[in-house]
């Protein structure tokens, strides 16, 4: 049977697919600890109470018809105070856009500036941009970065490529890294971003820039920076992405939010008409309620993000107990998010079966069959399959369960040869 073409060439996520198989070899008795899906185990990880109480309650009120199309009034309120209370940024409820989580935003950031065959740079690893370049149409650049630089891109890394293009996608806190841009890092990004466009005449498309923030209040001591905090020129060219997936542990009570500004916002709104990738009502109610208290998330986060620390400490340490006892590993000390970026230098050695881990993949497979460890690799993120790097997503376990894990990993990875 005949599809699109676009349907035909489409890839589906291979971290769904790795989690997938997880879950269906786990429903047979299999013991995995599963550090591929960036979720949270919700009973090691419940959303704040209050903001459960709040959803409850507005389902009990019966607010379960459309939103607005670009959110609560009430809820694009709230986020307006919380940028300027916490970052220092000035947006008007108008410049806020209230989605179902972050995908839609992203999607709509990328419809909204990208024709076809217009260029697009980011970063390899980085999450999903491959996916949403292809989807439309774009010219994709992709830059390499390397472990020295915390796989972040510097801004000799994008300078050759920023000639022409229409969109510049960051993140950070970084997926899949958990690393983070200094501000000198970024600071010479956006100087690269203002430049290009003052080269543009008035009847050029702009160099936008997307970035990434949904981690931003998931930070271990380092210092989260943003575009237009540095530069306040940066929010004519700047689109943000963010909201409650991750700081609040609420993953599946589908509350994001992009801003930036007005033309773009106004048609991003305009487009996700079409798709009804609206969060429901009553979510957004329970959310904008619990942002009244602004100590509300501040407790919840700092409660929330130590404990995410101590599980990334317990891994990162066992990794590199791992190292010193000299196996072919390493790990770059996490900074932000959820994450833990893992080298396993195994390509090319034999399993004991006789056969050969030939890529990524196949050391991902062997580990979860032969030490019930499941990692995902970068190759779901845009590297090749020859890279012996990997993310672990800690959210999913107890500290106990990285603890009983990483023997496991030890013993499997000491019977490749």
């Amino acid at each position: 049977m005949k599809v699109s073409k676009l349907a035909a060439n489409l890839i589906g996520s291979e971290i769904v697919k790795i989690g997938n198989e997880v879950n269906d070899l786990k429903a047979k008795g299999a013991e995995i600890a599963n550090l591929t899906i960036g979720d949270l185990n919700s009973n090691i990880y419940p959303i704040p109470a209050l903001l459960k109480e709040e959803i409850q309650k507005a389902y009990q009120n019966n607010l379960t018809n459309y939103p607005p199309a670009n959110g609560l009034l009430s809820l694009r309120k709230e986020v307006s105070k919380d940028l300027k209370n916490r970052w220092n940024l000035d947006y008007s409820p108008n410049d806020i856009l209230i989605t179902a989580g972050s995908r839609p935003l992203i999607y709509a950031v990328y419809k909204t500036i990208v024709d076809e065959g217009d260029k697009v740079v980011y970063p390899t690893p980085s999450w999903n941009n491959n996916h949403y370049a292809y989807l439309t149409s774009a010219n994709a650049v992709e830059v390499k970065t390397k472990p020295e630089t915390n796989f972040l891109p510097t801004a000799d890394d994008v300078r050759p490529h920023l000639d022409g293009a229409v969109l510049l996608a960051l993140c950070s806190p970084l997926n899949p890294t958990g690393t983070m841009f200094t501000r000198e890092q970024l600071s010479e990004i956006c100087e690269l971003v203002i430049a290009e466009n003052k080269k543009r005449g008035a009847d050029e498309k702009p160099l936008y820039l997307m970035y990434d923030q949904i981690y931003s209040n998931l930070t271990f001591g380092a210092e989260h920076v943003d575009p237009v905090s540095l530069f306040p020129e940066m929010k004519e060219y700047t689109v943000y992405i963010d909201g409650i997936s991750k700081c609040l542990a609420a993953t599946g009570v589908r509350v994001g939010w992009g801003f930036g500004p007005a033309h773009i916002i106004d048609k991003m709104k305009a487009l996700l008409t079409h798709v009804g990738a609206w969060a429901p009502k009553p979510e957004q109610e329970a959310t904008a309620k619990f942002y009244e208290n602004p100590e509300n998330v501040n407790l919840f986060v700092e409660d929330f993000k130590a404990k995410l620390e101590e599980s990334l400490k317990v891994l990162h340490g066992g990794v590199q107990d791992l190292k010193g006892k000299g196996l072919a590993v390493d790990s770059i000390e996490p900074m932000g998010a959820l994450y833990l970026t893992i080298k396993l230098n195994y390509i090319g050695k034999t399993k004991p079966d006789g056969a050969v881990i030939e890529n990524s993949s196949d050391l991902v497979f062997y580990l979860i069959n032969e030490a019930g460890v499941a990692l995902v690799p970068f190759s779901a993120f845009g590297e090749d399959t020859s890279e012996p790097w990997f993310r672990a997503s800690v959210g999913g376990l107890a500290v106990d369960e990285i603890k009983v894990m990483l023997p496991k990993m030890e013993n499997a990875l000491n019977n490749l040869k």
